[in-house]
């Protein structure tokens, strides 16, 4: 609700000017009072404020000198609302007091007694206003309000929601990140299986909105786009957006918005943050926690020691009175986190040899590499013995400061220019997964942006805003620990380097000794300007405008510098016959400069046609230059089965200059008394290809990067004579291929909502959502595979394994890039919202959906972690089942409550019993799908990422559900899979029918405000308890790293269903103390 802080003409001329709804209760405009007032809750952290509370007399004085509250009220098109009513509650003692405005937009309310205040606006057809303020006793107070249209009102037919400030401060967010926030809205939820990389794909927390992909969302702060250098959602290395104090709204549009706002297929995200006032008005504050206040996680075998400490202070006020205002904000993490890792190990009995399958002679190079790297079991042995658990516990270090500040200044009535500068730096250094090293990355993120409003007219108002968002981001960091072989290149395959990362099936994964993980430099830069105009010309508002982005997207990646083996099971492993291995040849790095430009305009008619209907047209153009490289460095293959890559541009034909978008939508008031509106809409949302989709092929394909392949690779070729095979052949490096003339990718949405207002402030929404995407992103890890023959019984592949020819001979590895996907949404959404006094509410969500497609990933194949890397593209129904990041059945409820002081309390009573509040969060919902599988190339499709091949489903007993709810020790129950007959026939299962455990997690957070009567009326010392997953629940995550049922000769995986970790933390308690003025 936009009332909570009083905007300025500067606010109107940013928003849906003009609505002409409005106009009954208008007899000309009023533009807000020049004076601001605002006081919301803060936090700190002073010892000394302990003695301030108590020796504060608990008493009030009754002869004060008494004071007047003033102000207007306008719409939010700018124009007066005559005749408004305002609701004034003393915060302090709970006595009230009501006024009704004049004809003039203005309101007084006189008599009031210095004090904290909750003042709420209302007036038929709006959405009340609420605001704190504090009268003193020296000075009259002002308030000026804008009222928003009630959801129930016929105007829009976008699916939007907006949480307010007492939102994003007062709910117990788990890591005080706002983007969290979405979340409450339905029809969003969080992709749960999103795989960071350690920041290769970014590492901002990555949502569905209404069905759509993740990296097809955009996320605005201030009207500018900070989406990263992988599209996604902003975010520090930490994963977190700090500055919840910093942000006065969040706005969530999830479908059918209007033509304004492109760049997205999804949905936005928006914030904006907090301006100075006519006040001064701060706040300091402390977050502690600590591991002696939580519980054990599940899979600790002791509770691991935790420390995290997040403090800063915000504050606002005027610089010269009525003219110019400052805001800044400042807050700093501080944490130390135990993390505990479930591995799976080779037994002291597979290292001798003596397997389940039969004894083998271990290779004594394999035998050296597996004790310098593995630990023996300390846990239980899995299935026959050949594998057991090793469980250890580090710590994760992370450092992060973060801040922001916004100036103000208004000219003139009619003229008014702001500006924001954030910045945030954030570094994480952890174990890896055999606590042979530590890992790291780095990230560092600024933002400025000018804003410029001018009105040119009673009806006519103008925005521009200018932006810069930068992101520096450094990934694949790794530092010496404890594990000296990490470090020692006797180990290593690649000349110079230490240990080659491994792949065995059954075993976790060894990601390489010191220096030879896959890294990056990333060095994001996006320069935008926008202008808009929005003008009311009699039942018509319009608005139109213009918009620009360059991109500057400079990167550096060495991929695999130390080489990466695959074997196809541990017997083949302990013998030493890898299947395959991919290494960079040493040679010149060569970084590239990637540049791109958007370009776009709209036009957007909201017209009032009938007093209780409205109309919604618009109509976008967004087109985008295909990508350049600043020294020509593109590589492409123009057909798979080239030999020789193209070279320069264009890289891709431009499939976007026909990118014209309708948006069209109704609102209908039936019932003509504003508590009831039916509304629906259909728009084309254009996705844009830009630097994400093509950057992990362009920077590792030659000849500008050297990377080799190889496979069936022999007997003793671990870890040194592989890699000379690798070298000694030409036909061994990596390629890109993209489809050469791609179709547009779009999205169609539609949505049809009722919405009603049940009692006074309780309304209902319910609506049905709907999308289909089209020439989707579909990517491939390598697509340099052997076809196989369609059968009466599914899709073969040459027998003996290994036998077929790759469809070009002449490369090592081809990752590809094609535009045939699809991807369909329908969900039932609904939202009811109960607003309680002046400053309590109540809301829930509840999503029913399902979004299918033929694959999730547009960056990479495997861009979730229950993702298949190399999805088959020569046949897409395949691959067509729930998306990766699909959850059914979603339902969220918060509420933050103010508890009311009893009258009867006097003296130290009103203390003990008075200023308690009360905010929680409750999550149900269902799992993410995941496909089980095979574990290396049982087929013989020839790809270096070859876990494309699925087992036959089995009926019978205890096979009506496929997992074991509730048991992490075997969450898949595979006696209901089997090997076909022959092994090179694909298997019947589809993709992501196994459905993972789902999520129950309820967070509460109590609060006690002390108000200081003897430093000032506004001082407030708050102290806030939060508990993050009360119940202690363990929510399972699904077993994605032991999803794979059998190796590639079809013995059985023991590990297989094996769960290992959480989706949440386990219960943990964090205090706070807040400092408010």
């Amino acid at each position: 609700m936009s009332g909570i802080m009083p905007k300025s003409p500067g606010d109107l001329r940013g928003s849906d000017a003009g609505k002409n709804y409005q106009q009954e209760y208008i007899r000309g405009a009023c533009l807000p009072h020049p004076e601001l007032f605002r006081v919301r809750p803060v936090l700190a952290l002073a010892p000394i404020t302990f003695l301030l509370i108590f020796l504060t007399p608990f008493r009030v004085f009754s002869q004060v000198a008494a004071r007047t509250l003033s102000g207007k009220v306008t719409s939010e098109s700018g124009s007066g609302i005559p005749s408004a009513h305002l609701s004034i509650l003393n915060r302090d003692n709970g006595s009230s007091a009501s006024a009704t405005g004049k004809q003039d937009c203005s309101y007084q309310v006189s008599n009031l007694a210095p004090g904290n205040y909750e003042v709420t606006a209302s007036a038929p057809g709006f959405e009340p206003a609420s605001m704190r303020v504090t009268i003193r006793a020296d000075a009259d107070a002002v308030a000026d309000f804008v009222l928003h249209l009630r959801k129930g009102q016929a105007g829009s037919s976008t699916v939007s929601g907006v949480l307010n400030s007492q939102n994003v401060t007062e709910l117990p967010l788990n890591g005080r990140s706002a983007s969290d926030l979405a979340a409450l809205e339905p029809g969003v939820a969080t992709a749960r299986t999103q795989s960071s990389g350690q920041g290769r794909y970014g590492f901002g927390t990555q949502m569905t909105i209404s069905g759509g992909r993740p990296r097809q969302n955009d996320a605005r702060l201030d009207g500018i786009s900070v989406n990263d250098y992988a599209n996604g959602s902003p975010g520090s290395a930490l994963g977190v957006n700090l500055g919840v104090d910093a942000v006065e709204q969040f706005t969530v549009l999830t479908s059918n918005y209007p033509a304004q706002v492109g760049r997205s297929s999804g949905g936005v995200v928006g914030a904006s943050t907090r301006r100075g006032t006519n006040s001064f008005h701060g706040d300091v504050f402390e977050f502690i926690r600590n591991s002696a206040l939580d519980a054990r996680n599940f899979f600790d075998s002791a509770k691991p020691p935790f420390r995290r400490n997040q403090f800063g202070a915000s504050a606002g006020g005027p610089l010269w009175k009525n003219r110019t205002f400052l805001f800044g904000d400042y807050e700093g993490l501080r944490a130390s986190t135990g993390i505990t890792q479930v591995d799976t190990v080779p037994s002291a009995g597979a290292r001798a040899g003596n397997l389940s399958t039969g004894a083998v002679a271990v290779d004594p190079r394999v035998l050296r590499f597996v004790n310098a790297f593995f630990p023996l079991p300390n846990g239980s042995l899995l299935g026959s013995g050949d594998t057991g658990i090793y469980t250890f516990s580090e710590q994760q270090v992370t450092p992060e400061n973060y801040f922001t500040t916004r100036m103000d200044h208004k000219f003139s009535a009619r003229d008014e220019v702001s500006g924001t500068y954030m910045f945030d730096n954030g570094t994480v250094r952890q174990p890896d997964e055999l606590n042979n090293k530590l890992t790291g990355y780095d990230s560092r993120r600024q933002f400025f942006t000018v804003r410029e409003g001018h009105t040119l007219g009673p009806r006519t108002l103008n925005s521009f805003r200018f932006g810069i968002y930068r992101v520096v981001a450094t990934t694949g960091l790794t530092f010496a620990s404890g594990n000296p072989s990490a470090g020692n290149p006797s180990f290593g395959t690649v000349p110079g380097q230490n240990a080659a990362e491994v792949t065995v099936p059954g075993i976790t994964a060894f990601t390489g000794g010191l220096g030879v993980t896959t890294n990056f430099h990333f060095h994001w830069t996006s320069i935008q300007a926008y202008d808009d105009i929005s003008l009311v010309r009699g039942n018509h508002s319009l608005k139109f405008g213009l918009g620009m982005e360059r991109i500057r997207d400079n990167k550096l990646g060495v991929s695999t510098p130390g080489g990466e083996f695959l074997f196809n099971s541990i017997s083949e492993f302990l013998t030493n016959q890898p299947f395959s291995l991919a290494a960079a040849i040493p040679s010149a790095v060569s970084p590239r400069g990637f540049r791109q430009t958007i370009a776009a305009a709209y036009v957007q008619d909201d017209w009032r046609s009938w007093p209780n209907l409205t109309i919604n047209l618009g109509l976008r153009y967004e087109m985008s230059t295909v990508m350049t490289e600043v020294h020509g460095k593109l590589t492409v293959l123009r057909q798979i089965t080239d030999r020789t890559p193209h070279l320069g541009d264009p890289l891709i034909s431009n499939p976007t200059l026909g990118n014209f978008e309708p948006r069209v939508g109704f609102s209908w008031d039936p019932m003509r008394d504003g508590r009831t509106a039916v509304s629906g809409g259909f728009g084309i949302f254009d996705v844009l290809p830009l630097p994400y989709l093509f950057q992990m092929n362009e920077l590792f394909s030659a000849p500008f990067f050297e990377s080799a392949s190889a496979r069936n690779l022999g007997v003793g070729t671990y870890p040194v004579a592989a890699y000379a095979a690798l070298t000694a052949s030409s036909n061994t490096l990596r390629q890109a291929y993209f489809e050469p003339k791609p179709g547009r990718n779009y999205v169609m949405q539609w949505n049809l909502t009722i919405q009603h207002e049940l009692l006074e402030r309780l309304s209902l929404r319910i609506g049905y959502v709907g999308s289909r995407g089209v020439h989707q992103p579909l990517r491939t890890e390598d697509a340099d595979i052997v076809l196989p023959t369609l059968t009466p019984q599914g899709y073969l592949w040459p027998s003996p394994v290994g036998s077929g020819t790759r469809l070009n001979p002449n490369a090592g590895r081809i990752t590809a890039g094609f535009w045939d996907g699809r991807s369909y949404y329908d969900a039932l959404q609904v939202q009811i919202k109960k607003k309680i006094g002046s400053s309590s509410q109540l809301a829930g969500s509840y999503t029913w959906g399902k979004t299918i497609d033929t694959g999730s990933g547009s960056m990479v194949g495997d861009e979730y972690t229950n993702s298949i890397s190399s999805p088959l593209f020569f046949n897409l129904k395949l691959n067509r089942g729930l998306a990766d990041f699909n959850v059914s059945h979603n339902l969220n409820l918060n509420y933050t409550w103010v508890l009311g002081t009893p009258k009867w309390k006097t003296g130290i009573g009103v203390w003990a019993l008075g200023g308690w509040q009360l905010g929680g969060v409750f999550e149900a919902s269902t799992g993410v799908p995941f496909t089980p599988g095979f574990a290396g190339d049982s087929l013989g499709v020839g790809s270096t990422e070859p876990n494309v091949d699925v087992p036959n489903v089995l009926t019978g007993p205890n096979c009506g559900s496929y997992v074991n709810a509730g048991n992490p020790n075997r969450y898949i129950r595979t006696q209901c899979f089997a090997v076909p007959n022959p092994i090179t026939l694909r298997g019947n299962l589809g993709r992501n029918t196994l459905s993972g455990p789902g999520l129950l997690n309820f967070d509460l957070s109590v609060a006690k405000n002390n108000y200081v009567k003897r430093v000032s009326d506004a001082f407030n010392v708050q102290f806030r308890t939060e508990y993050f997953n009360v119940f202690n629940r363990a929510n399972f995550a699904p077993p994605l790293d032991n999803r794979n049922i059998f190796d590639a000769t079809g013995a059985a995986i023991a590990n297989a269903g094996l769960i290992t970790s959480t989706q949440t933390p386990s219960r943990q308690i964090q205090l706070a103390l807040k400092i408010i003025w």
